[in-house]
């Protein structure tokens, strides 16, 4: 096994109600998250199955869900409400959440908020 084998999915984008005031949530605004999950790929790389891996379409449908179907005033929840269901759902090591909020209210420009979380499976 090796120990840095990654399955990663950047940019994910949805349309979503998140955010701590009413207006936030009111109309649905871009969100973008990456999903790196830490797991072994020998059997996969050898193989050529999917059977061996982690479907990455199967943890967009996930997160797609999550970002789409609920509503979190902060985007840290998101982050770990996504971290967790992906880590039960799927054989990863650990996994890294990273969730962006460009359209946050703040008074200045700025390009986006990010929380990042990092959770590894339970012993």
């Amino acid at each position: 096994m090796t120990a840095d084998d990654r399955i990663a999915l950047r940019g994910m984008l949805f349309l979503a109600r998140h955010g701590v005031t009413l207006e936030e949530r009111m109309e649905p605004q871009p969100f973008e998250v990456d999903v790196e999950l830490a797991t072994d790929l020998d059997a996969a790389s050898a193989s050529d199955e999917l059977a061996d891996t982690i479907a990455y379409s199967a943890v967009f449908s996930l997160v797609a869900r999550i970002v789409e179907g609920e509503s979190f005033r902060l985007i840290e929840a998101l982050a770990g409400t996504i971290a967790d269901a992906v880590l039960a759902s799927t054989t990863a090591r650990s996994v890294v959440v990273r969730v962006r909020k460009p359209r946050a209210p703040l008074p200045g420009p700025f390009q986006s908020v990010e929380a990042t979380v990092r959770r590894p499976r339970d012993p």
